[in-house]
């Protein structure tokens, strides 16, 4: 039994739809789990700081503040970088789940869903990141990783590159420390989710493409070279174009 799974849980869920509201409380709480119902995303963004959830379910759209705009405050915020969110939208097209884990939500529903869906998708992702704390522990066995600019310091889970910090969420945290224990080599992307997600999660390859995105936006952010290099039909290398 994984403790981090199968244990109560307290569950925000911020839903302007009262009647959506309800039937998600009702099922999550029929299921042991502690529930905090909020219509904006302002408390919601309150309760996350005062009441200290284990996973929040996020409506997309939300007075006061979007869920959008919420999940990247979240992400933002040390506290609260690694939070699971689950994103709740009545938007089906697949531009708009990219974009919902585009803003560091860690899995979408699309509205309106059947309860067992739920119930699977809140395991799932807490499974994942139960998974995330013992890859954490592992990589502590290394002290220090670097490639060009880029230096990675377990000891803290710091990333810098050039000197300044890097904020990363721990899915492109785990990504960029399989690409600097094997710099120059090329990864496809079915390696790559071996290395970075649970494997008992089932996840799509094309997530693999959201998340080097992500990770790529947070090295170069600062106007620095691009060392992810896309190797067409095959996956993703970290390459500074040296030849040695």
């Amino acid at each position: 039994m994984n403790p981090q799974v199968d244990r109560p849980l307290r569950i925000l869920v911020a839903e302007d739809d009262a009647a959506l509201s309800v039937m998600l409380s009702y099922n999550l709480e029929a299921a042991g789990h502690a529930v905090m119902p909020v219509d904006n995303g302002l408390d919601a963004l309150r309760e996350v700081t005062e009441w200290k959830p284990d996973l929040v379910l996020l409506d997309w759209m939300m007075p006061g503040l979007s869920g959008v705009d919420l999940c990247r405050r979240l992400r933002m915020a040390t506290a609260t970088r690694y939070l699971p969110v689950i994103m709740l939208t009545a938007r089906g097209e697949e531009r708009d789940s990219i974009h919902a884990l585009d803003t560091g939500a860690d899995d979408y529903l699309v509205k309106p869903c059947g309860m067992d869906v739920l119930h699977a998708r809140v395991r799932a992702v807490m499974r994942r990141c139960a998974g995330r704390g013992a890859t954490a522990a592992a990589e502590q066995n290394d002290d220090v990783l670097g490639f060009a600019d880029i230096t990675v310091d377990h000891g803290g889970r710091r990333v810098t590159r050039g000197g300044s910090a890097i904020a990363l969420g721990p899915t492109e945290y785990r990504i960029l420390l399989h690409l600097l224990r094997n710099p120059r080599r090329v990864f496809s992307r079915a390696e790559i989710l071996a290395a970075a997600w649970d494997d008992r999660i089932h996840v799509e390859e094309r997530t693999v493409d959201v998340h080097i995105r992500r990770l790529r936006l947070a090295l170069n952010a600062g106007g620095g070279v691009d060392l992810i290099r896309t190797v067409r039909s095959s996956g993703y290398m970290l390459d500074d174009g040296r030849v040695d």
